[in-house]
């Protein structure tokens, strides 16, 4: 099955690993090192065209990806039900 994520995007849920609040994770120390870590690497898909709400990471083929959506987690979570 796949989960439509914003602007066209979708992953399949088989991948995700969790949906994350940006306003509330983004106080985290840890949570911006690993943000700022994927950036660097190039792990980071913005599917967003205004402010990101959320983000989704995948991992697909043992490696891993963080997904930017304009969507709120609660929206992405009743997607993937």
């Amino acid at each position: 099955m796949f989960i439509h994520i914003g602007n066209n995007e979708v992953v399949r849920s088989e991948s995700v690993i969790g949906y994350f609040d940006l306003d509330n994770t983004s106080q985290s120390k840890r949570t911006r090192e690993f943000l700022t870590k994927a950036q660097n690497e190039g792990r980071v898909r913005s599917e967003v065209s205004d402010l990101p709400k959320s983000f989704v990471i995948t991992c697909e083929n043992g490696e891993t990806t963080v997904h930017l959506s304009q969507l709120s987690t609660q929206t992405l979570v009743r997607r993937s039900r």
